[in-house]
């Protein structure tokens, strides 16, 4: 019987761990100010065909807290890598200077950090 218990225990324990972490991966794709590269983690590309998520056929790194810089591996996939952006509907403007992408986070109004504390309460 104690055998069970612990079972028990340990199964609630998994599901619950489970739950935090699926919350924190929610938390992180909510624009909170700060650029982040997880901010894209959500867009796919289409790449030769298929869908393929943007960190595998780019590089995405922050140079400061209000930038986030996209380096694709292939210069002829800066068109999709753009697209893609838009088409995942994050609020961003990408702005595409033949190298890179360059996309500039805006500072948060007051209207938008109530949007994300709902966002958040609701997740």
């Amino acid at each position: 019987m104690n055998e069970d218990i612990q079972f028990i225990l340990d199964s609630a324990k998994e599901s619950m761990d489970a739950a935090i972490k699926h919350l924190e991966k929610q938390f992180v794709n909510i624009r909170a100010g700060k650029a982040s590269p997880a901010m894209l983690g959500s867009v796919m590309v289409d790449y030769y065909g298929s869908q393929t998520p943007l960190s595998q056929v780019a590089n995405v790194n922050t140079p400061d807290g209000r930038t986030i810089t996209v380096q694709p591996w292939e210069k002829n996939m800066l068109q999709e890598i753009e697209r893609g952006i838009m088409f995942a509907n994050l609020g961003f403007n990408p702005m595409n200077n033949g190298d890179t992408i360059i996309i500039n986070v805006p500072p948060l109004t007051e209207e938008r950090r109530r949007d994300l504390a709902k966002q958040a309460k609701a997740e």
